[in-house]
């Protein structure tokens, strides 16, 4: 029997993002700019699947040319014809959008594989007996006989994505480790490139290693300034453009068309960067673009694309293709704009020394949207871009709330709840959402949105005093900090991406006892009160959930939040007095269960003091670059043991046995009829999802598919 983490239950919730009144009240022109916007992030979002495993691709085509013949209704007549049971056929649906949602056979949250929940001959039965196997035998056995020995395998190193024995990636190939990544970075940075659009390709011959960094771009041939082959640690790189070609020219197009809608000359010269950045492989180009993003203040239809998060690149440096439209919510928006105003009192109140928060506050956009579009691996419930770390410091940032996941993703039914006590648990589905709604506040705009980052530039200047700056963890002079090109990413690398989670996370914790910030969320008296536990207990308890993302094999976290949370936990029950209490008891169905407990009259003062003491030590090392400092800190509140209080280990399996899967989201799609973008909507079911995305490359199908095999297909060596 396989562990059920590599399947996704049959009944996996699956909701509608609804985005239709925001939608309806956009006018044509914005309607015309939010479709072509859409169309360039859909596209783009194909990169993902090139980016995730070298099965997804293919599996991809061959679920579209399944069901560009015959619809998840017309299809089940053909299951039962050949045997499926109406569970196994839900099963093959399930997978199926699965694989939509995810951009890939491996989840967008945990980095896990997944596979079809029904015997492989019932699988490979239905796709003989399919239509587009009647019309196509040959065509579709080559694509069934490209994909199907991993379709089910789960090998220890496919069980997971990861850097060499540690799992799949396609960030680089397959014959690359630590020790290549890391000398990559090394070379990238004597390049002053970026290596947010690239991916490393490792080739030996005849004894000598070498090795190619790929830029995703349109343009296939080189240019001068940054192509060609460089000697480097007595190693050759060489420097190439094209990656992903065919779809960076669909993103570029696309683009172009939404420039003619654009509202204003921001957005104008945004785009124009993008599709610079898109066409050639410029990361500069694209910070440009970022920049002019950053200035088109409160725009009513909002969207940002590109290589943006690290998280599933195991060296973390590396960005996953991301695009998203969507439109402003006014009346949420209004609370978090008076969030940003406050910003300059709350900020004194964390817990590190003025000289370790930034010169002056950049007052950033803060909207609440919901979302018309995101594309992608995953969609989350809020952001914090841009991540290159020269803008954010010196220039400013966004923060966005996705107001209508926000609204789905949480809610939760109360057999559902787990490790809760009885009586915490209609107290936490009254204020889950609302909490979360200030947690997301918090952690994006006074999370990722503080903390200075000291810096020597190439021409030796400083942006600190290095000769009376003082680390308040040591008493001594500030001795390291970040030199040139080195930014957090490069620095911090695979640790990077989780390490800030959890100090946004604590912000959050720290900052939500602060009676203006719930005044502002229009919380008071007893109803505040009800918010700050809900918010501290949701936090305790996502920690024990997080087990869900540690594999014990290679001692590794495969979720960068859910690592955090765990961090966070650690911290919390380390700061005993009875604070947190976590309880190994035998459940109503007599199988292992754990209860989580929380004092909720220590919260400020226990609870407050473990939080502002780690959250300083954790702004303090990353504003000195100390890394050292860094891993060993958070590497001992990550480590999950069989020892001590918490056997984690034991609590791990517990977990696992009452884990609830995450929630898969359908999206609408646009449509130009005449002068008129229409919405297409559809139902909340794998039904509606598989539906959406057929409907969303009806175009140009045939086309898509054959490139996408193409891409595909030329990498294939490269993975063995």
């Amino acid at each position: 029997m396989v562990d059920s983490q590599y399947y996704l239950p049959n009944d996996i919730g699956i909701s509608a993002l609804d985005c239709a009144e925001a939608f309806r009240l956009l006018s044509p022109q914005e309607k015309k700019y939010a479709h072509y916007l859409s169309q360039a992030a859909w596209y783009g979002g194909l990169v993902v699947l090139l980016q995730t495993s070298p099965e997804s691709p293919n599996l991809f085509v061959l679920l579209q040319k399944i069901f560009r013949k015959q619809t998840p209704a017309q299809l089940e007549k053909v299951a039962t014809s050949v045997g499926l049971s109406s569970e196994e056929y839900q099963a093959f649906l399930v997978y199926a959008a699965g694989l939509y949602a995810n951009m890939g056979n491996y989840k967008s949250f945990g980095d896990t594989k997944f596979i079809p929940n029904l015997p492989m001959d019932k699988f490979k039965a239905l796709i003989w007996a399919s239509l587009a196997f009647q019309e196509q035998p040959a065509e579709m056995k080559m694509l069934w006989d490209s994909c199907s020995c991993l379709l089910y395998s789960l090998n220890d190193k496919e069980k997971q994505l990861g850097l060499g024995d540690k799992g799949i990636t396609t960030y680089f190939s397959g014959n690359c480790g630590l020790e290549d990544a890391e000398m990559a970075q090394k070379f990238l940075d004597s390049k002053k490139l970026s290596a947010y659009n690239t991916r490393l390709f490792k080739k030996e011959e005849g004894g000598k290693t070498s090795y190619e960094v790929r830029l995703a771009s349109a343009v296939k041939q080189e240019c001068e300034s940054c192509c060609g082959t460089f000697c480097f640690g007595e190693k050759d790189f060489t420097v190439t453009r094209g990656d992903y070609a065919p779809l960076m020219e669909k993103v570029a197009f696309y683009l172009q068309q939404a420039q003619s809608y654009a509202a204003n000359e921001n957005q104008k010269k945004m785009i124009e960067n993008y599709r610079r950045s898109f066409t050639l492989g410029s990361v500069d180009a694209h910070k440009e673009g970022s920049r002019y993003w950053i200035k088109d203040k409160g725009p009513i239809v909002e969207s940002y694309i590109g290589f943006i998060e690290s998280y599933r690149d195991p060296f973390g440096s590396r960005g996953e293709f991301e695009g998203f439209v969507a439109v402003v919510n006014k009346a949420m928006s209004e609370r978090f704009a008076r969030l940003v105003s406050s910003a300059e009192v709350l900020l004194p109140e964390l817990p590190w020394p003025k000289e370790f928060e930034k010169d002056t506050f950049l007052k950033p956009d803060f909207t609440s949207l919901d979302v018309l579009t995101f594309a992608g691996s995953g969609i989350p419930a809020g952001i914090n871009i841009p991540n290159y770390d020269d803008i954010r410091q010196s220039e400013g940032f966004k923060n966005v709330s996705l107001g209508n996941v926000l609204s789905v993703a949480y809610a939760t039914k109360k057999e559902k709840l787990t490790f809760l006590k009885e009586d915490d648990k209609d107290l936490f589905i009254k204020w889950k959402g609302p909490s979360f709604e200030v947690q997301v506040g918090l952690h994006e705009l006074l999370g990722h949105g503080s903390g200075k980052l000291f810096v020597q530039d190439d021409e030796g200047k400083f942006n600190f005093d290095q000769s009376k700056l003082i680390n308040p963890e040591t008493g001594e002079l500030v001795s390291s900090w970040y030199r040139g090109s080195e930014t957090w990413d490069s620095k911090f690398s695979t640790i990077a991406s989780s390490y800030e989670e959890c100090r946004a996370e604590c912000v959050g914790l720290y900052l939500c006892l602060n009676p203006q910030v719930l005044s502002i969320f229009g919380h008071e008296g007893q109803e505040a009160e009800d918010v700050i536990y809900i918010n501290w207990l949701s936090m305790v308890r996502a920690g024990l959930l997080g087990l869900e993302f540690y594999t014990p094999e290679s001692k590794s976290w495969r979720q960068a939040h859910m690592q955090a949370r765990f961090v966070i936990l650690s911290v919390l029950l380390e700061a005993g007095e009875g604070f947190v209490g976590l309880q190994e008891v035998t459940g109503q169905d007599g199988k292992p269960d754990a209860v989580i407990t929380l004092d909720r009259n220590k919260i400020n003062t226990v609870g407050k003091d473990a939080i502002n003491r780690f959250l300083r030590k954790l702004q303090v090392l990353k504003a000195t670059a100390d890394v050292e400092g860094g891993r060993a800190l958070y590497e001992k509140y990550s480590t999950v043991s069989d020892s001590g209080p918490h056997n984690f280990m034991r609590l791990r399996e517990t977990v696992l046995l009452r884990k609830e899967a995450r929630k898969m989201f359908v999206q609408a799609n646009t449509r130009v009829k005449g002068e008129e973008v229409e919405l297409v909507e559809y139902e909340g079911s794998a039904a509606g999802l598989i539906t959406s995305f057929v409907e969303r490359f009806q175009e140009d199908a045939e086309q898509l598919e054959e490139q996408l095999l193409e891409l595909s297909k030329r990498d294939a060596p490269c993975w063995c």
